[in-house]
């Protein structure tokens, strides 16, 4: 850990906070980008992702030093989102999915997109459309890891902090993650062909 990182965990411990608001700026997007990627919801990632700061902070006392404290503070993110689609029992819906409004009645979303070329772009999004439904496919304990990994790009060492977890069950689980992902995805493309 860096000494000017040392320094605002030493402050913050004794309720700077100015120096826990320091602390957090360079983590909070990524806090936030891995909340949204457990609950895919905008509100809900903000909630979450609030809440585990907050969390951060009544709990800084705890923090042992041992791990970095970007691990320490996103293993409280990844746990709060846990709870909380515990508690809220929270469903994902794509928003390629349609609505259902009953009596046989489905309702397409639209999106506006007021960006360039359209080939590429329905190539772009058919693509990033079918990897976002896989990965929603996926058991909770495979879509987070893929997150984690895949995503936002932790290291391994990272993610079995993260998650609480051994090496040798993160690099497991991460390779029966893709070959699921890659299973669903296979099936996918066989479906709309």
């Amino acid at each position: 850990m860096r000494n000017s990182e040392l320094l605002l965990v030493e402050q913050s411990r004794k309720g700077d906070v100015d120096a826990f608001e320091e602390l957090i700026r360079d983590y909070k997007k990524n806090a936030y980008n891995i909340a949204w990627g457990m609950l895919r919801n905008i509100q809900d990632a903000e909630d979450a992702s609030q809440e585990a700061l907050i969390k951060a902070y009544i709990n800084i006392h705890n923090f042992n030093m041992q791990s970095t404290f970007k691990v320490w503070l996103y293993r409280i993110v990844v746990n709060t989102c846990i709870d909380f689609k515990r508690k809220k029992n929270i469903s994902t819906v794509s928003i390629d999915e349609n609505i259902d409004l009953g009596e046989n009645n489905r309702l397409h979303r639209e999106i506006a997109d007021n960006s360039g070329n359209p080939d590429i772009l329905i190539e772009k999004n058919f693509n990033s459309s079918l990897v976002n439904n896989a990965v929603n496919k996926l058991d909770d304990n495979y879509k987070n890891i893929i997150i984690l990994r895949d995503i936002q790009g932790f290291s391994y060492s990272e993610i079995a902090e993260i998650l609480s977890c051994n090496l040798g069950t993160v690099k497991s689980r991460l390779n029966r993650a893709r070959k699921n992902l890659k299973g669903i995805i296979e099936n996918e493309q066989k479906i709309q062909c």
